[in-house]
């Protein structure tokens, strides 16, 4: 979210919470990119806010409404509040329950691979509309091929990015015949460690594509925990994937923290694995 951006939320959060009888002294930022997460004490409650989302927050939280009454292994809505999305002052905001961390709070690979699982198996029946992943695949290409849209990429860069994109998009999409509800991205930032065990978070990405696609964005060791996933597939995806994300952070509209540094390093990465035919 942008600097200016960011009091405006915290305020519109806090009286909001108000309103609903949650008394919200206190702000505590836990993360910052295209939405703001908040702790708000001292009724405990995590505030999700995000500028003109009112849609986008609204699919969130009916997803996730879904799938913790199915009994999956994601953070819900704050019971007091709802499965609601609130507008004040041009923002959606949303309320979750917050959830005390494990210690330690990372989640062992055959954790976070039976979590996702049992994830997997709660979308399978889960009525929930989404795209296929060759969507987001394609955006990432226009993105690639508009240089005004991602203009400090290297010309080389553009050409491995945008190769990549189309070959592997298209191997994914013709190899991955057993597609589901997917979370979109999976990975360790919308996974919680806590308590009460592996929680995932933050389900605006849901797409339709094989479950390896959802396992690209996990640590590699997941994948091995993972049962009856495709290893040819999964390492086709997981250069799909590395490619599509290294794409978003030389978007020149990114506001990831420390963005266009992780492009960069995601780059070498590419190159490297590209060269050895991985």
């Amino acid at each position: 979210m942008r600097a200016t951006d960011v009091d405006r939320a915290v305020a519109a959060a806090a009286a909001t919470a108000a309103t609903l009888g949650l008394p919200a002294d206190d702000a505590v930022v836990l993360h910052d990119s295209n939405k703001l997460t908040l702790r708000l004490l001292p009724c405990d409650t995590v505030a999700r806010v995000a500028p003109d989302g009112s849609r986008v927050a609204r699919f969130e939280v009916e997803t996730a409404r879904r799938l913790a009454a199915a009994g999956c292994p994601v953070g819900a809505p704050d019971p007091r509040v709802g499965p609601r999305v609130h507008e004040r002052d041009g923002f959606a905001i949303t309320f979750w329950t917050h959830h005390a961390q494990a210690a330690p709070p990372t989640v062992a690979p055959a954790d976070y691979a039976h979590a996702l699982a049992r994830l997997h198996a709660g979308l399978r029946g889960a009525d929930v509309p989404a795209p296929r992943f060759t969507d987001r695949v394609e955006h990432a290409r226009r993105l690639v091929a508009d240089p005004g849209l991602t203009p400090a990429l290297a010309a080389a860069d553009r050409e491995l990015l945008g190769g990549t994109l189309r070959t592997l998009g298209r191997a994914v999409a013709e190899r991955g015949t057993a597609e589901q509800v997917l979370h979109g991205e999976p990975h360790p930032g919308n996974l919680l460690g806590t308590a009460d065990g592996p929680l995932f978070i933050d389900f605006e990405t849901c797409c339709r594509g094989p479950v390896e696609f959802d396992l690209a964005h996990a640590p590699e060791e997941v994948g091995a925990h993972y049962p009856g996933a495709d290893p040819d597939l999964l390492r086709d995806c997981r250069t799909l994937v590395l490619a599509i994300i290294t794409t978003w952070r030389f978007d020149r509209g990114d506001r990831l923290p420390d963005g266009r540094r992780l492009g960069a390093a995601w780059l070498d990465r590419l190159r490297a694995e590209t060269a050895s035919g991985r």
